[in-house]
């Protein structure tokens, strides 16, 4: 890459280079290698472009914007330093210059001089590849919202922080479990290939980022760099990168029973209330108690001594009763998922996995394109 050009120069609304930054930056490592890869790479072009790169060896984050660009070339400067001065600055036009090896920057009567980093220090970033095919992209944020609750956040694990990617044709699924819970959405999708099938496996982060900050149609391409295997999107001038986690995925789909003998429907807004009031006096990693019998759900938490609540909501029953019960954050984070009027608990045992899904009448199907797998907590 070549070093930073002589003289740089551009103009740009300080809302556009705010959000341009803060979201490209949101890519920085946490420890970076080297001291140039905290940098956010700005290129200005002569026809008006700006482009802004961010790249650890293993995820790429790119952005451009409009601006009025007086002088073109390239230079390097601190990211979150950017970041946090450009969403500081006041509403006005902002000007960016370098003079030497610092870069100006100028808003209204505000003044900051930022070192630059040496741009040929600076990897190459990874080639965009043809697309796999298209989503919309308010489809793939919610499907990856589902997911992405139920991933790791033990790092010690690298396979479990991670979504599971299944592309088989025009279907898509996305995987993610902890151990205590397992999370599965599928959606259909455009492949740009009707017979295509792969699987990948996606840091669950870099995925939700990804996916929250593109609108419209989201091109999503799997591909190799370097020898690596490399998952893309690109939507709106914005584009983001990352290879692929190595290893073998657990075979969680084994985990959900063939049957369910015990079938418990209850509103789902209301639900989701009772468990919000009845956690309030739940202690740490004690479980909500859920008994499902004649006709109600009851709630229940707290023991002894300790502060105790309980509330009871009128649940559809099928197949006798049953008594579990839930880790307070898990089956809220599950419940705050499900999207239609009505949520079906699919029941074997007290001890064994709970399925979660919507329904749109309390009579009716329920809708398996999103289940939430728990494992429940007995302690009582």
């Amino acid at each position: 890459m070549n070093a930073a050009s002589e003289q740089v120069k551009f103009r740009v609304e300080r809302d556009v280079l705010a959000e341009a930054v803060t979201w490209t930056t949101k890519a920085l490592p946490q420890r970076p290698s080297s001291p140039v890869l905290t940098g956010v790479l700005i290129t200005a072009e002569a026809d008006g472009t700006v482009r802004l790169a961010v790249f650890d060896y293993e995820v790429s984050s790119r952005t451009e914007f409009s601006a009025e660009v007086e002088a073109p070339g390239t230079f390097l400067v601190s990211g979150r330093l950017l970041a946090d001065i450009s969403k500081a600055l006041p509403n006005q036009a902002v000007t960016l210059e370098l003079n030497g090896g610092k870069v100006d920057l100028t808003c209204g009567s505000s003044r900051f001089s930022l070192m630059t980093m040496p741009v040929d220090e600076y990897p190459s970033l990874p080639a965009i590849p043809e697309a796999t095919g298209t989503v919309a992209a308010s489809e793939f944020q919610h499907a990856v919202s589902q997911v992405s609750i139920a991933t790791s956040k033990d790092d010690t694990v690298p396979i479990l922080t991670s979504v599971r990617v299944e592309i088989e044709g025009d279907r898509v699924a996305l995987l993610a479990t902890d151990r205590y819970r397992l999370a599965v959405r599928e959606f259909t999708w455009s492949p740009s290939t009707p017979d295509i099938t792969r699987n990948a496996l996606i840091r669950g982060k870099t995925l939700a980022d990804a996916a929250k900050s593109m609108g419209g149609d989201i091109r999503i391409a799997l591909s190799e760099s370097g020898g690596k295997e490399m998952l893309a999107f690109a939507a709106n001038g914005r584009e983001s990168t990352s290879l692929l986690i190595e290893g073998d995925y657990p075979k969680v789909r084994s985990l959900f029973p063939k049957d369910a003998p015990i079938t418990a429907v209850v509103e789902t807004s209301a639900l989701r209330e009772a468990v919000r009031r009845v956690a309030l006096v739940a202690e740490r990693n004690t479980p909500i108690r859920f008994e499902f019998a004649e006709g109600t759900v009851t709630l229940r938490a707290g023991a002894g001594d300790d502060a105790q609540a309980s509330e009871s909501l009128p649940a559809t029953m099928n197949g006798g009763d049953i008594t579990t019960g839930f880790n307070p954050l898990f089956i809220s984070e599950g419940l705050a998922q499900i999207e239609h009027p009505f949520v079906r608990f699919s029941m074997t045992e007290p001890k064994k996995s709970v399925v979660i899904t919507g329904q749109k009448e309390q009579e009716g199907e329920h809708d398996d394109s999103y289940r939430y797998l728990l494992m429940p907590i007995i302690r009582f």
